[in-house]
């Protein structure tokens, strides 16, 4: 139990470092997710497509580690770098805010350091077809193991209530049909984990 402890509170401070380098960043934004069929799939994108003003596809890889407090993730992109984030949302179907950090790393001593200290929760594979819209990043993910699915991030300006953003996510969840018991509560960790728990 103490050896436990003193690698949790290690994998803290490694976190703690390499969140507080100057190249890491804070921000809020207001996300919903929800799943998607096939057909769906591809008519959002082809709705969100004509709407954005950039879009691009990037495959992930999310490395999530067991953490007391929030979610702690290390995403790695096909072109080798890699992002840790740090993040609290509530677990709801509605809009809701998620407060993150996020600072950009080098992936493989960052997960060696991490899977020693605080142990992995799970890995998620996915393929994201970004949309940017205004002020929101609009993902399909297809996501290994789990299927499709539809996540709005508005990211809210400083000081920006969090009212306006949640306008944001249910205008655009009404420009692409998608019907209330479509959203989902959790994150791809929970899916995952309540998928391998069955």
């Amino acid at each position: 139990m103490l050896r436990f402890e003193v690698c949790h509170l290690i994998g803290v401070y490694f976190c703690y470092e390499l969140l507080e380098k100057r190249d890491c960043m804070s921000q809020k934004n207001i996300e919903i997710k929800a799943s998607l069929e096939d057909a769906q799939f591809e008519s959002i994108n082809q709705l969100a497509g004509s709407m954005a003003n950039q879009s691009f596809l990037i495959r992930q890889t999310d490395t999530y580690f067991q953490s007391k407090r929030g979610r702690l993730k290390l995403r790695e992109f096909a072109d080798g770098t890699g992002e840790i984030i740090g993040y609290f949302r509530t677990d709801s179907a509605a809009p809701k805010a998620s407060n993150y950090t996020r600072a950009n790393c080098d992936p493989v001593p960052t997960k060696e350091a991490l899977q020693r200290t605080l142990g992995i929760a799970a890995v998620v594979n996915k393929i994201r077809q970004v949309h940017l819209i205004g002020p929101t990043r609009v993902h399909l993910d297809t996501v290994e193991t789990l299927g499709k699915f539809l996540e709005l991030e508005v990211v809210l300006a400083d000081g920006q209530d969090e009212a306006d953003g949640t306008e944001i996510a249910y205008q655009l969840l009404k420009n692409f049909a998608v019907e209330e018991d479509q959203l989902i509560r959790g994150s791809y960790l929970d899916q995952v984990l309540s998928k391998r728990s069955t």
